[in-house]
């Protein structure tokens, strides 16, 4: 997986789990959605990346529950860092860098069923003669249309159980950064209830670091799928199907104006399909749009898309 130039010091050596628990982490979470969903359509992409590593990309499409969800897994590699990674950090100039991830996020076809996203990635930079510079990242955030107390509880309690073992203050420190990160400045708003958020994540040791983000990944199955079958089969209509059309119009625009992994991988020259998966396949704007006071529409404003503690 590393390239013969690295020095072997025990995080490069340690690096092949890595990418194998990522590997492994893609396709469990493929087979999970597609035996919810055996009405959805399975395309398999393998893909390189001329200045360096490739990765697999899994669309599932025009399913009876999900619409649309991306899996993505991707191993890049390079001499220069982009701008989004490289700005601040005078450790990374001169660098060679790898970065590994895995990153999906899954449209439903049902209004009451939530979007999500999951992403867990290492990355390591690397220089002869000096020790590595290594960290882990990612999380797990939901972004419902109609919300349910209960879909939330058990959201952040799950996110919380990921966490366990890890320190009493991790869950509400990366609960807050989640609630920080996923927010769209120009609306002055969330893009929808939180979860988990972590980066740079390296003062526990490999071992440990990493033993944090299986946990994560591991995690997000349980946090996510009984929620879904709670409400993919309730029935709903034209009103609340336009009502999440426009409101994943404020998927596009984070994922589009305020996504770090979006720009990173767009300035990195990473396959742009794979990058933009996350988008759903229908979406819509309304000029000026307000829900109607006391709407199931306004209560998603009013509750659900205002940070609070849930467990």
């Amino acid at each position: 997986m590393w390239t013969d130039k690295y020095r072997y010091t025990s995080v490069m050596m340690d690096s092949a789990a890595v990418h194998d628990y990522l590997r492994s982490l893609h396709d469990r979470i493929t087979q999970a959605l597609l035996c919810l969903d055996e009405a959805a359509c399975l395309r398999e992409d393998e893909w390189q990346r001329a200045a360096g590593g490739g990765g697999r990309t899994h669309i599932l499409e025009q399913g009876r529950v999900f619409e649309q969800a991306g899996i993505g897994f991707s191993h890049i590699h390079g001499a220069q860092l982009p701008n989004s990674a490289a700005t601040g950090r005078n450790d990374l100039v001169g660098r060679d860098y790898d970065a590994v991830g895995v990153s999906l996020v899954v449209h439903p076809l049902n209004p009451y069923a939530p979007t999500s996203h999951m992403n867990v990635r290492f990355f390591l930079a690397t220089k002869d003669g000096v020790d590595p510079v290594w960290w882990f990242g990612g999380g797990f955030d939901l972004t419902p249309y109609y919300g349910f107390d209960e879909d939330a509880t058990h959201w952040h309690r799950t996110a919380k159980a990921a966490c366990t073992g890890f320190g009493t203050d991790v869950y509400p420190r990366y609960k807050r950064w989640c609630d920080e990160y996923f927010y769209l400045p120009h609306r002055r708003e969330p893009r929808g209830l939180g979860g988990l958020f972590f980066d740079d994540l390296k003062e526990w040791g490999f071992d440990r670091c990493f033993e944090f983000l299986r946990s994560v990944g591991d995690n997000y199955l349980p946090a996510y799928l009984p929620i879904v079958k709670r409400r993919m089969d309730i029935p709903y209509g034209d009103r609340e199907r336009q009502f999440q059309l426009y409101r994943r119009g404020r998927y596009v625009e984070f994922n589009l104006l305020c996504d770090r992994g979006t720009l990173f991988g767009l300035q990195t020259g990473g396959r742009v399909e794979s990058i933009l998966m996350s988008l759903p396949p229908l979406v819509r704007w309304r000029y000026d749009w307000r829900p109607e006071p006391g709407s199931e529409e306004s209560r998603l404003y009013e509750r659900y898309l205002q940070p609070r503690d849930w467990i």
